[in-house]
């Protein structure tokens, strides 16, 4: 079973702990938020499974490494992402080297982001990270322009879903996988991407996606296999989005058919 969490805006997170698996956690947030600081800090001492990213979809560079590496002291989540550079496979490589090197001792497990524009850079940071650095977890996001050409299709959201299942099935076929290695998969285009992570899949460990949360916000509810389109709207900017009962029953009727698709 891969484990999920939808990032939700803050009026509902203690809602999200019920549909989530684990919470997951943007590092910006933490220092604009006391609430959303508060929510996690809460999950912590409750023992639930905290993973922080390091913001780098809502910002589009990586939040600065000496904070980061602060705020892992202070929070102590369970997991953490080491700060990457968007299809940058060298300076994803060269901050991991960097990070590693100089916060040895930081608490809970690191995640390594794998970064590339083509299937060799990829591959080549896929190694690295696994095989140099021996991170505790490989993750691998749902948007790199390199899907686009592996599954070219009119709408850019189904070549993100169906590029990732080609990539991920060629890092198969190459033996490029550690299967004895945990895996998360970072956002999602379109649910119907999960339908093709069964069995031999089960590497794949968790994954996130405020998609769900979004389109429930919206108005727009799931059909049985998820979405025929993407609205290009992220959860950060609906942080202090007021939920009505409405809204939180699409919230509601999305992700039960998302952990439907992913898990069903």
């Amino acid at each position: 079973m891969i484990e999920i969490s939808h990032e939700s805006p803050l009026c509902i997170l203690d809602e999200s702990r019920k549909y989530n698996d684990n919470d997951y956690a943007l590092v910006h947030l933490l220092e604009t938020e006391p609430v959303y600081l508060q929510f996690f800090k809460d999950s912590i001492s409750q023992g639930r499974k905290v993973i922080l990213d390091n913001s780098i979809f809502e910002l589009g560079t990586a939040f600065d490494s000496d904070k980061f590496a602060d705020w892992v002291e202070e929070l102590r989540p369970t997991e953490y992402i080491i700060p990457d550079v968007l299809e940058d496979s060298e300076g994803t490589i060269r901050s991991a080297q960097k990070f590693i090197a100089k916060y040895k001792d930081l608490p809970g497990k690191s995640i390594g982001v794998v970064q590339g524009k083509t299937l060799d850079e990829i591959e080549h940071c896929y190694y690295m990270l696994d095989k140099v650095f021996n991170v505790d977890k490989i993750a691998i996001s749902f948007d790199y322009s390199l899907y686009r050409q592996q599954y070219p299709h009119p709408n850019k959201w189904v070549s993100f879903a169906l590029g990732r299942v080609k990539v991920m099935q060629y890092l198969v076929r190459r033996n490029i996988i550690n299967v004895n290695k945990p895996h998360h998969l970072l956002g999602c285009s379109l649910p119907i991407e999960f339908m093709f992570y069964k069995s031999d899949f089960n590497w794949i460990e968790s994954m996130d996606s405020s998609n769900p949360v979004v389109h429930g916000l919206l108005g727009i509810n799931y059909k049985g296999y998820g979405l025929d389109d993407k609205q290009s709207i992220k959860l950060v900017d609906l942080i202090h989005h007021e939920v009505d009962e409405t809204a939180l029953k699409n919230i509601w009727h999305n992700v039960n058919i998302f952990k439907e698709i992913v898990n069903g």
